[in-house]
């Protein structure tokens, strides 16, 4: 089983000061990765507010959680990891998603495809990345994208490139992150009519049963060498778990029963035995080591940190 590490969702500040003072709190705290969203919304931009999270930092890993492939062409994307992971050392985690939120789509102006397609845009985005990052000339004809003899610079620190990862719930998207990937996230999420209508019926263990041997399958001997990430939507240390988890699922997740909440990699309840007990009985079942939780609960997930990180 892989090492335990820990990341959190960062997406707002008011000045540099701040921010950099949000990073060296995450790094001082035990993280190992400091990842930031892609959404047009009232967050930061993911590539320059990684790298200015890495600079005002010592050793603390960066990452896109997880951009939106439909935002940016492939060549410009991989121009600017490889440009972020040379100026940070080596410390980009490349996180891809196919992109959900119609809104977003509407507002930029960009049509917006069935989730089919957008995986098929994806598919072919990972491709030119790799290829790039190896520092060849890359010619590349596909449904999407057409590249010619185009040769990458700067090439990233990390050789042979940095970590991909590819995140979602969808079973399209997940087959290409066991196959390309080098970590598959995990969200239990889909998000229907236009990204309006979270579906979390897949936080169920059994569902996450199906997931893990669906990336399985479709890893093949890949698998051993994958690493499992989930998102886990809530952090709350509590002497009475189960009575959260009922709050939560009669006022917010009501297509889950408290068994379901407490059974989900997606949440943590409980006190900090039983987060660690938790954390380590996904890793036993699904292969769980990376968790990624959101910045409300930076200070909560601390003491489970300092328990298990690296181990």
């Amino acid at each position: 089983m892989r090492p335990f590490r820990f990341g959190v969702n960062v997406v707002r500040a008011g000045s540099r000061q701040e921010w950099a003072e949000k990073a060296r709190k995450v790094e001082g705290l035990g993280y190992s990765v400091l990842g930031v969203p892609d959404h047009l919304t009232e967050m930061l931009a993911p590539v320059p507010a990684v790298l200015a999270a890495a600079l005002a930092t010592t050793h603390l890993r960066v990452g896109t959680g997880v951009v939106n492939n439909d935002f940016r062409h492939p060549v410009l994307l991989a121009r600017e990891a490889a440009t972020v992971d040379l100026l940070t050392d080596g410390r980009l985690e490349l996180g891809l998603g196919a992109g959900y939120a119609k809104v977003e789509y509407d507002q930029a102006g960009l049509r917006y495809d069935p989730g089919a397609t957008r995986v098929a845009r994806l598919s072919e985005t990972v491709v030119l990345v790799k290829r790039l990052f190896d520092g060849e000339p890359v010619t590349f004809s596909g449904e999407h994208y057409r590249v010619s003899g185009h040769t990458l610079f700067p090439l990233p620190a990390q050789r042979p490139r940095p970590p991909i990862l590819i995140g979602g719930n969808g079973s399209s998207l997940l087959s290409l992150a066991a196959k390309e990937a080098d970590i598959v996230g995990l969200t239990g999420i889909t998000f229907r009519r236009g990204g309006t209508a979270p579906d979390i019926s897949a936080w169920k263990a059994p569902a996450v049963d199906e997931r893990v041997a669906l990336v399985r399958e479709a890893a093949g001997e890949r698998f051993a060498r994958l690493e499992m990430n989930a998102l886990v939507q809530r952090v709350i240390v509590t002497d009475d778990r189960r009575r959260v988890a009922e709050d939560l699922a009669r006022e917010r997740w009501g297509q889950l029963s408290a068994e379901d909440i407490l059974g989900s990699p997606y949440a943590l309840i409980g006190t900090v035995d039983e987060l660690v007990e938790d954390l380590k009985a996904r890793r036993q079942r699904w292969g769980i080591s990376y968790v990624l939780i959101h910045e409300p609960y930076l200070e909560a997930l601390a003491p489970v940190i300092a328990r298990l990180a690296g181990t």
